[in-house]
């Protein structure tokens, strides 16, 4: 069981910088691959990047590669997001999850994910 708590979110203009933070909890959590989602309102749920557990596998959606970076401490159970030249598309809900899985196939799907968090609201203003 993985409990996931997102943190960072916020309003912002266009072309400024946030952090995302999620906090993980659980004995495994080097075990799990996580992965960073967003939904805005009237859209369905998107794939934005994952990380694999064993860090082999880092992938980003299209949209935002060369803006957005993640990564793990696995130390401190946390996974990141920093997201760069944010746009007024990237405004929405961004959940972190978990899942088991590592192929760079797997973790790009949201339906491989097993734990969710609950969300934290990202605004960019134009």
């Amino acid at each position: 069981q993985v409990q996931l708590v997102e943190s960072g979110g916020g309003l912002v203009q266009a072309g400024g910088s946030l952090r995302l933070s999620c906090a993980a909890s659980g004995r495994t959590f080097n075990t799990y691959t996580l992965g960073w989602f967003r939904q805005a309102p009237g859209k369905e749920r998107e794939f934005v990047a994952t990380q694999s557990w064993n860090t082999l596998s880092t992938i980003y959606a299209e949209s935002v590669k060369g803006r957005f970076t993640i990564s793990r401490d696995n130390a401190k159970n946390a996974v990141y997001l920093q997201m760069n030249s944010l746009k007024p598309e990237d405004t929405a809900v961004y959940s972190c999850a978990a899942t088991l899985h590592s192929s760079a196939y797997a973790i790009s799907r949201r339906e491989n994910y097993d734990y969710w968090g609950q969300g934290t609201q990202v605004t960019v203003s134009s």
